[in-house]
């Protein structure tokens, strides 16, 4: 007679950040339908289209602005570092850093303002 096939075990490893916190994870929820909840979420939406246009235009300008610049400034195409042409250096290497540091800097700021929204949910007095 064989061995039963032992069952199958998922193992998981701890949470790696805490979770936000959120107004309903207090037991305070704004309704859409008053006045006043229509009115702290249009806050919430319009402060998070603010930052993230600031992150698009930071984008636009920091990594669209490097073609521009070789194009009107053709003598810094060949300018050399480490025997890389400084184009591809910029253009191809340092650019996925300032694409992590703007997501970063993003995701801390939108989580600000939620945790901001949260205590402002709190520390009201809402109606039932």
């Amino acid at each position: 007679m064989s061995d039963p096939t032992p069952q199958r075990v998922r193992v998981t490893g701890p949470p790696r950040r805490r979770p936000t916190r959120v107004a309903a994870s207090r037991g305070r929820q704004i309704d859409a339908e008053t006045r006043l909840g229509e009115i702290y979420l249009g806050s919430l939406l319009r402060e998070q289209l603010r930052l993230a246009a600031g992150v698009l235009v930071t984008l636009a300008v920091g990594v669209g602005s490097l073609p521009l610049l070789f194009h009107l400034a053709p003598h810094l195409a060949q300018w050399r570092v480490l025997d890389i042409p400084l184009p591809w250096l910029l253009l191809g290497v340092l650019v996925y850093p300032f694409l992590a540091l703007l997501g970063w800097l993003y995701i801390r700021a939108a989580e600000r303002n939620e945790r901001d929204f949260a205590d402002l949910v709190e520390n009201e007095q809402l109606p039932r």
